[in-house]
């Protein structure tokens, strides 16, 4: 007998189950990548693979609602000191325009979440002949195909006991970068003020 297809209620609540395991899981295991963190937790709630998965959107609601529920001082600490590495880290790329981008500025940032920075320059050869010149240990991802939004490399580097994402765009694709999901260093400097972080855990 063909198998029957779960009720539509029985669908969306396993669909919300996995979308709590895998903020679950990105909030205490440090997993950073939403498919990832979506496929383990749906291999933990017997999913099949027909089941529809969350959405990244479904799954930071519920990764917001589970920080602010079991992690709501420690979150806000880890992000605050989250964001002013990624402000140091800034000023040190400062040569490569750098820009915050990710859960650092987002503000789901969890426990053991990288530092994701967009930075800018004429050959990726560039950073990586800086990053030598600097005596900055390093290693190269890498990226599983060919990006279509212009990234050509990305470093990996220790900062402050943080891991440092650098992933490197050519020069000429800065300016379209202005009204992505990314910020300068001086709104960064913006979003560690107290008045800021005071609104941001009222949220």
């Amino acid at each position: 007998m063909p198998r029957r297809k779960p009720a539509p209620a029985a669908t969306s609540h396993l669909r919300r189950a996995i979308a709590g395991a895998a903020a679950r899981l990105m909030a205490e295991t440090g997993i950073t990548d939403y498919a990832t963190a979506k496929r383990k937790a749906a291999r933990t709630m017997g999913a099949d693979k027909d089941t529809a998965l969350p959405t990244n959107e479904e799954i930071e609601v519920e990764l917001r609602a589970w920080q602010s529920i079991f992690q709501a001082d420690e979150h806000s600490e880890r992000l605050h000191e989250l964001r002013q590495t990624a402000l140091n880290a800034m000023h040190l790329f400062d040569a490569f325009e750098p820009r915050l981008t990710g859960a650092v500025l987002d503000g789901t940032a969890g426990r053991y979440s990288p530092i994701h920075l967009h930075i800018f320059a004429d050959s990726s050869k560039d950073v990586e002949i800086w990053l030598l010149a600097h005596g900055l240990p390093f290693e190269t991802q890498e990226l599983p195909r060919r990006q279509a939004n212009g990234m050509e490399d990305r470093f990996a580097l220790e900062l402050e006991n943080t891991t440092i994402l650098l992933d490197v765009f050519p020069s000429n694709r800065q300016r379209r970068h202005s009204g992505s999901q990314s910020a300068p260093a001086s709104a960064v400097k913006i979003l560690l003020t107290p008045q800021t972080m005071s609104l941001s855990n009222n949220e």
